[in-house]
């Protein structure tokens, strides 16, 4: 079996109606004017093999560029520490779930952000479910003590609020083991996204391009580069399952992309799309290549039909 996990989204928007607090830990300013809002959530789009892929998050740790770290830390009512499991595949098409909410921070450039998780090996408080009800551990090498860390910046405005994205690749991040019945590995791709600066593509996948054993799914590229499978070069942004059952039209949606150009392709045989391994035409192929631009706050439709059959 491949590893065919698809692209999973963590907004940035931190959460009410959880039952936990949060404690921060670090400096802050008391004067409004100098302090913003910021906003963290999760999504994700549907996988081929797996029926759950849950993470347990701990809490969320922020850089201030010059500054000091501060922590937020999950505690319920009696100031216990609290773990957040999140199945990242329930949240599909936009969907997402909530990490953070309305968190008061000093205004000005932050250098970085870093999820706290627990994922240790042979452990399930981060793990995979097959769809043969098979559970496996999801483990980060090192990932109790480093988390899972963006490195790119972000501002929060003076008396404003900030909502950024997390772009979780599932399908870019998970990684089967080499022998059956073994754990399986977490190498995140993360991407941090404005999400005051994004659009929706969604559309038909007519029932023609389905075949039986199709695990249809629509690639979004950067339009510069090639359409490929996921090897590690000129990989996909982010992908999304397509669905339906042949009564009602096949559909899929894609949330949270940045305004601008992208390079799209249908392809039937995501189920084949190892990350470590660069597929060839054969086992890998895509159709109804075409560009598409992202407008913010809009819904892109685009739909993928069989190619005109040539006259003679």
């Amino acid at each position: 079996m491949r590893n065919t996990l698809s692209s999973a989204l963590i907004k940035i928007t931190l959460a009410t109606g959880m039952a936990l607090l949060l404690v921060a830990c670090g400096g802050g300013s008391s004067s409004s004017s100098s302090t913003g809002t910021l906003n963290l959530a999760i999504t994700d789009a549907p996988v081929d093999d797996a029926k759950a892929v849950v993470v347990e998050f701990t809490g969320v740790q922020l850089q201030k560029a010059g500054g000091e770290r501060i922590d937020y830390d999950f505690v319920d009512e009696f100031d216990n520490p609290v773990a957040m499991q999140i199945d990242l595949l329930a949240l599909t098409d936009g969907a997402t779930a909530d990490m953070l909410n309305d968190v008061t921070l000093d205004a000005g450039q932050y250098s970085w952000m870093r999820l706290k998780v627990n994922a240790e090996k042979g452990v399930l408080d981060s793990y995979i479910m097959l769809n043969d009800d098979s559970q496996f551990s999801l483990h980060i090498p090192s990932g109790n003590q480093s988390g899972l860390k963006l490195n790119r910046g972000f501002v929060v405005p003076a008396g404003g609020v900030a909502s950024y994205v997390i772009d979780f690749d599932l399908r870019k991040s998970v990684h089967k083991p080499s022998a059956a019945n073994q754990d399986y590995k977490l190498r995140p791709t993360l991407r941090l996204i404005d999400q005051t600066n994004v659009g929706t593509l969604k559309g038909i996948v007519n029932s023609e391009l389905i075949t039986s054993e199709c695990a249809g799914t629509v690639y979004v590229f950067n339009v510069e580069d090639e359409i490929d499978d996921i090897d590690g070069t000129g990989d996909p942004i982010t992908t999304a399952k397509v669905k339906g059952h042949g009564i009602t039209p096949y559909t899929y949606t894609i949330a949270f992309l940045t305004e601008g150009d992208y390079k799209i392709a249908f392809s039937c045989d995501s189920a084949n799309d190892d990350p470590e391994t660069d597929e060839t035409a054969t086992a890998m192929s895509f159709s109804g290549e075409t560009t598409i631009t992202i407008e913010k706050d809009t819904i892109t439709k685009h739909d993928f039909e069989p190619a005109p059959v040539p006259t003679i």
